[in-house]
C-alpha cells in the first residue's frame, strides 16, 4: 500500500481541522495517510526553514496557511500558474526533491460562493484584506464575474499592489483600492483577514455599516459563527461562512497531492460532522 505524508505549515494552527478532513477522506479511499500539524508558534522556526526541514525529512507536500503563503515562496522551486498570477500558495507538492507551489485558495472560495450564494448580486463587492488569502479571493471574484472589486487593507501599499495586479490580469478599472464607506451602496461583502479567529476575535466592520441588502461572507472558519457574521445575520444579510471554502479547497489539495480524485460531498459531510460542536453552520456551499 501506497503511504503518504503531509503537513500544514502556519501559526496557531492547533484548532486546524484540516487534518481530520484530509485523514477522513484518505480512509475512506483505503490510503495509508498521515496529515501532522507544524505550528510555526510552537517550533518557533520562520516558515521557510519548517517547509526545508520537511522536504529533508520526505514530507510528499504541505498545506500552507497564515502568515507564510507569502513567506515561502523564496523556498519554492516551481509555482503553478495561478500560484504564480497570486502572488501566494496554499498548497506545495514535493516532486523528485522538487517543491512546487500551488494555491487552491481561489478555486475553493469559488466554489463556495456559488454554492452557498449562487444569485448573489456582484456588481460591487468590498474586500477586505489583501494579503495571501485575500489575493486568492480576488481572484475568485472577478473570476466570478463582480464588476468593481474595491481591496481594502490596513496596509495600503499591499491593497494598492493586488489592485495593480488585479488590473493587469482582469482588465483596468476592474479593482480599486477602498474603503468601508464603499458598503454604503455595495452589493457584497468579503473577510479576508484572521480577524474573528479564536485567536484575533473581534469584528472587522461596525454593526451599523451592516445593510440588510447586503450578502457578507467570512473566510475564517474557526469559529464558523464569526462575530462578523452573527452580526451580519442580525442586521438582516445574507451570510457565508468559511467552511464551504476549507473543504473544497482542501479537496483540490488532496487532488493534487495524491493525484486520487476525493468526494467532495463526502468530505462537506465530514465537515460538518467535525465541525458540528462549532454551533450554527450558515450559507456553506
Amino acid at each position: 500500500m501506497t503511504s503518504y505524508l503531509f503537513g500544514l505549515i502556519g501559526s496557531g494552527i492547533g484548532p486546524s481541522l484540516s487534518p481530520a478532513l484530509h485523514e477522513r477522506e484518505a480512509d475512506q479511499l483505503g490510503l495509508r495517510y498521515l496529515y501532522r500539524r507544524l505550528d510555526l508558534d510552537v517550533l518557533d522556526r520562520p516558515a521557510g526553514q519548517v517547509l526545508e526541514a520537511a522536504r529533508l525529512a520526505g514530507f510528499d507536500g504541505l498545506n500552507v496557511t497564515h502568515p507564510a503563503k507569502q513567506s515561502v515562496l523564496d523556498h519554492l522551486d516551481e509555482l503553478s500558474p495561478e500560484a504564480a498570477a497570486l502572488g501566494a500558495v496554499n498548497t506545495v507538492v514535493f516532486d523528485g526533491g522538487r517543491a512546487i507551489g500551488h494555491n487552491t485558495d481561489s478555486t475553493g472560495f469559488a466554489g463556495s460562493l456559488s454554492r452557498g450564494l449562487p444569485d448573489a448580486a456582484m456588481d460591487t463587492v468590498l474586500l477586505l484584506g489583501a494579503g495571501g488569502a485575500g489575493a486568492a479571493v480576488a481572484h475568485a471574484l472577478l473570476s466570478l464575474g463582480t464588476g468593481t472589486l474595491h481591496v481594502h487593507d490596513v496596509d495600503e501599499a499591499r491593497a494598492a499592489k493586488l489592485v495593480s495586479a488585479l488590473c493587469g490580469r482582469f482588465g483596468a478599472d476592474r479593482a480599486v483600492t477602498g474603503s468601508l464607506d464603499v458598503l454604503d451602496g455595495a452589493d457584497g461583502l468579503v473577510h479576508a483577514t484572521p480577524t474573528g479567529m479564536a485567536r484575533y476575535p473581534g469584528s472587522p466592520v461596525p454593526a451599523s455599516a451592516l445593510r440588510p441588502e447586503l450578502w457578507v461572507a467570512d473566510i475564517v472558519y474557526r469559529p464558523l459563527e464569526t462575530e462578523l457574521l452573527r452580526t451580519a445575520a442580525a442586521r438582516g444579510c445574507r451570510v457565508l461562512d468559511g467552511g464551504g471554502m476549507v473543504v473544497l479547497q482542501a479537496a483540490d489539495s488532496f487532488r493534487l497531492f495524491t493525484g486520487i480524485e476525493p468526494d467532495t460531498e463526502r468530505m462537506l459531510r465530514h465537515f460538518a460532522e467535525l465541525a458540528a460542536s462549532e454551533g450554527k453552520v450558515y450559507a456553506r456551499g
